[in-house]
């Protein structure tokens, strides 16, 4: 190709997907949720428990982070774009079930899968881990605080809180899972632009 036919190519169109607030909500939530699994690890595996030794270290560390989850959130709440991209989320729609069932029946048309700025997947996802989130907030405090329950409320607390942290590494593995395998998505929130090309491919239904 001639250098005159390469300045004419037309370049990627890119489009605006998230904002600062967004990406900074979804970072620091990321980091905070990373230290409460890794320090989990620690204090549950124990091998990995002999490496570092300090156990009260480990436990303030985790429990800071826990505690610290939902502020992320709450603080993103000013953003007005950010409280649009949550009604985004919280809204399911006929398209949302119609992906839903493209998922189930493994169909894998592009035309199948109809989503708007986000699929019914990831609406389903972040439901999930914020209810997750508050049940290890709230098991997690009543573990900590024991002179405010009954030993009958704080061992069924552990039992929760162990067993869904369990889940909520699975859950995360895949998230991440399906994130390495989507560069573009992985882009989008990193600098929060998207080509157009991709928007199209992927949410159809969504008007940027």
């Amino acid at each position: 190709m001639s250098l005159r036919a390469e300045a004419h190519t037309p370049q990627t169109t890119q489009v605006r997907r998230f904002g600062p607030v967004q990406k900074w909500v979804h970072r620091t939530t990321a980091a905070l949720m990373g230290v409460c699994v890794v320090t989990a690890a620690f204090l549950y595996v124990p091998q990995l428990a002999e490496l570092v030794g300090r156990r009260e270290l480990v436990v303030r560390v985790h429990e800071c982070a826990g505690l610290a989850l939902p502020v992320p959130v709450l603080v993103g709440l000013v953003s007005r774009r950010f409280r649009t991209d949550l009604g985004h989320l919280n809204r399911f729609g006929p398209h949302d079930k119609m992906w839903l069932l493209a998922v189930l029946s493994r169909d894998k048309r592009r035309s199948s899968r109809p989503a708007a700025k986000f699929n019914a997947g990831q609406k389903i996802y972040a439901s999930w881990i914020a209810g997750a989130t508050l049940v290890m907030l709230g098991t997690g405090l009543i573990m900590w605080f024991t002179h405010l329950t009954s030993i009958a409320w704080r061992t069924s607390a552990t039992f929760v809180h162990d067993w869904l942290a369990l889940t909520i590494g699975i859950v995360l593995a895949g998230h991440i899972g399906m994130a390495i395998g989507d560069p573009e998505a992985r882009s989008g929130l990193r600098t929060g632009k998207v080509s157009q090309e991709w928007a199209k491919r992927e949410h159809p239904l969504w008007r940027p």
